[in-house]
């Protein structure tokens, strides 16, 4: 598949990196820095220019492509990229957007500016906070198969129960799969005599009860899992973040300084209290009673007052927090000096771009640890060598690095083992090893 992506920022990076193999990829950025660096570090073709413009774009062979990826960080110039690329080729075409105006207005008219599809950025990235806010411990969660299944990836605390403990002796759950376990640099497939310790980050497949139920069971039994959810900062996201909690049920508070934005989304949230200060003022902390939130998610324009905020969030007592970060290069920092959780938007939108680049194989992707990982949703097929054959046979044909999370059999979850046998229909979630994603891909 011919793709054109324009923009060479972190999203259209991390979106060619995902490509580069597999794709005859195209990248298209004004900043000749970026476009050297490119050339330099990834297989693809990288071309200096505007691919707002018609020349720029038939450069890049655009009337041969079979999608075109807009994720500059300007809207409107994502937009007319699109409505060109439309005028001179056939492909698909995806645009990223920040503003949810613009995604409410193409939504209510499909097709609308000669986009195929639209990734709104703050949207997707305020869902994942209250995906990963939903259960104790999560750094990742998603779900699969119409949410029969779900994914998750929790951080084993040293004082958890199932610290020390074998997989093996860690998994009483009838519905779950321990697929994958994260430890500093290293990628370990889970078996039976892995040990989990303190400081892993354990993926587990399995339905959502299952999941839940384990995420219970290993946070320490003194934890408090309540509900009182404080956001700070009324940005797209916060405002976002705050209105997917009220959907779910929720009442947080969210602290925002300016007056005039703080009135504005109070308007619009009629279950969410809303703050008007600085959050970072100690005595006012203190007065609403800040510490005795389960959850404060630090949603303000700027990683280092995320930071901060978080920070002392933590020093107060608050039993969780989650920071938006803009730099990537930040996440691991973030979350080695105390910040539970680090959200980048741009790979929010990487993930959700990246699955449409599956659309013969995958019905669903979810990148995991900075795309180390994924875990993927397929339909089988005849052709699949997992078809027909037990497990424990099939997958000898497979490169290390892959586990069979779950299989849907006619909306029926059945939890795999080495003697279940794969039908062609079968929905399956697989968790695989980044390092042999195509090889995966292509056999499967």
């Amino acid at each position: 598949m011919r793709v054109v992506i324009v923009g060479a920022g972190e999203v259209g990076r991390a979106i060619a990196h995902n490509l580069e193999e597999a794709h005859d990829v195209v990248v298209i950025d004004r900043d000749s820095t970026l476009v050297e660096d490119l050339t330099y570090s990834l297989d693809v073709l990288a071309l200096q220019g505007d691919g707002t413009e018609r020349e720029t774009l038939e450069e890049a062979g655009v009337d041969r492509a079979d999608l075109v990826i807009a994720c500059t960080d300007h809207d409107e110039a994502n937009v007319v990229v699109c409505g060109t690329a439309k005028t001179i080729s056939d492909a698909f075409t995806i645009a990223r957007v920040r503003q949810r105006t613009l995604l409410e207005t193409w939504e209510g008219s499909q097709g609308a500016f000669g986009v195929d599809f639209m990734v709104c950025t703050d949207l997707l990235t305020a869902r994942a906070i209250t995906r990963i806010t939903d259960l104790p411990a999560t750094q990742d969660v998603d779900t699969f198969v119409g949410g029969l299944v779900r994914m998750a990836e929790f951080e084993i605390d040293a004082e958890s129960p199932v610290a020390g403990s074998t997989v093996h002796e860690a998994d009483q759950y009838d519905s779950l799969t321990f697929a994958g376990v994260f430890r500093g640099e290293e990628m370990i497939v889970a078996t039976g005599d892995t040990v989990l310790q303190p400081g892993d980050r354990v993926v587990v497949i399995g339905s959502a009860s299952a999941v839940t139920e384990f995420a219970r069971d290993i946070v320490p039994a003194t934890a408090d899992n309540g509900n009182e959810i404080v956001i700070v900062g009324a940005s797209e996201i916060g405002f976002q973040a705050a209105r997917e909690f009220e959907e779910h049920g929720y009442q947080p508070r969210l602290i925002e300084q300016d007056s005039d934005r703080a009135r504005t989304v109070a308007e619009k949230l009629p279950n969410t209290m809303v703050l008007e200060s600085d959050a970072t003022d100690v005595e006012f902390l203190a007065r609403e009673h800040i510490d005795e939130a389960d959850l404060v998610i630090s949603a303000l324009d700027g990683d280092e007052k995320n930071l901060l905020v978080s920070l002392l969030a933590r020093r107060l007592g608050v039993g969780r927090t989650v920071a938006v970060i803009e730099n990537l290069e930040y996440a691991e920092l973030f979350e080695t000096v105390g910040v539970d959780v680090a959200i980048n938007p741009r790979e929010e939108t990487a993930e959700e771009i990246v699955r449409f680049t599956r659309a013969d194989h995958t019905e669903k992707v979810a990148m995991l640890e900075h795309d180390r990982a994924e875990v993927i949703e397929f339909e089988v097929h005849n052709e699949s060598v997992l078809a027909g054959t037990p497990i424990v046979e099939a997958v000898t044909d497979l490169p290390d690095g892959v586990v069979i999370g779950a299989i849907s059999r006619r909306g029926k979850l059945i939890t795999p083992r080495g003697g279940t046998v794969v039908q062609p229909g079968d929905h399956i979630v697989v968790f695989v090893d980044a390092a042999v994603l195509e090889d995966v891909i292509e056999a499967i």
